[in-house]
């Protein structure tokens, strides 16, 4: 039996030394570039930013003009909110300043009318406490002057009048008598002394009605003519009574001359009866 014999021995050549990999310096670096996944196919999109790219040197000018669009677009939008915006503002800031000055006006408006009724009221008091004193002054002086408000009454009175009565104070009728005793015959009248009515006025009664032409009666005709309601016995100032002769001797001659400004005519307070 033969045994076959071994192949040939393959000859021997060196050994390869082991791959082992190292850094390339920079100096046997010719061109390099960044590498992406798409740059091994021919038909795949080339990687963004390569240099000789067509494609995406061609699109680059189209993507900066529609971002400039873009911004150009909200940049008109938001000043055109902006502009909206400040014009409300203004409407709404006009629209409050309006409000509040108008009912700042209101307020002063109706403060100044409040003043003013204010002023008037104490004008109108004053200048009725100085008549008042100034009346009682003068029925002080002349008390004689009762003898012309009698007659003055008695001239009111109706021609057809009968059973005239004159009724006045007691320190006045002697004055009445003296001063009127012309009318008094003429007209019939007689003279009685009433406690109830004050110096400086009298009332006359027939039967025709009655002439109120007391002092009390023509002083509020008078104030009234002036928007005062003050009447002849509101005696707030003690020193002008003080200096009245007769402090019950009021406002005697009112018919002749009314210190409160108004003429006093006893016929217009004629009373039917």
């Amino acid at each position: 039996m033969k045994i076959p014999h071994a192949p040939p021995a393959p000859p021997a050549t060196e050994p390869k030394p082991p791959v082992q990999g190292r850094f390339i310096p920079r100096e046997e670096l010719g061109h390099f570039e960044a590498w992406a996944p798409g740059a091994l196919s021919e038909n795949g999109p080339a990687a963004p930013g390569r240099p000789g790219n067509g494609q995406a040197t061609r699109a680059a000018p189209g993507s900066m003009g529609t971002l400039h669009a873009a911004r150009q677009t909200g940049y008109e939008e938001g000043y055109r909110d902006g502009l909206a915006a400040l014009e409300g503002f203004k409407q709404s800031f006009a629209n409050q300043t309006t409000a509040q000055v108008g009912a700042l006006l209101q307020s002063v408006g109706v403060q100044l009318d409040a003043l003013q009724q204010a002023l008037a009221s104490a004008l109108v008091d004053t200048a009725t406490q100085l008549a008042r004193q100034v009346v009682r002054s003068e029925l002080g002086a002349r008390p004689e002057l009762i003898a012309e408000v009698a007659k003055q009454a008695l001239e009111a009175l109706m021609l057809s009048a009968r059973h005239i009565t004159l009724r006045l104070h007691a320190d006045d009728q002697p004055l009445v008598a003296q001063g009127a005793a012309d009318v008094l015959a003429a007209r019939g009248a007689r003279l009685i002394a009433d406690a109830a009515v004050q110096r400086g006025g009298c009332v006359i009664e027939s039967d025709l009605g009655r002439i109120d032409a007391s002092i009390e009666s023509r002083w509020r005709r008078s104030v009234a003519s002036i928007g005062s309601e003050q009447s002849w016995d509101a005696r707030g100032d003690a020193a002008a009574d003080a200096g009245v002769a007769n402090p019950t001797a009021p406002h005697a001659a009112s018919g002749v001359a009314d210190s409160s400004g108004a003429a006093d005519n006893p016929a217009a307070q004629a009373d039917t009866a």
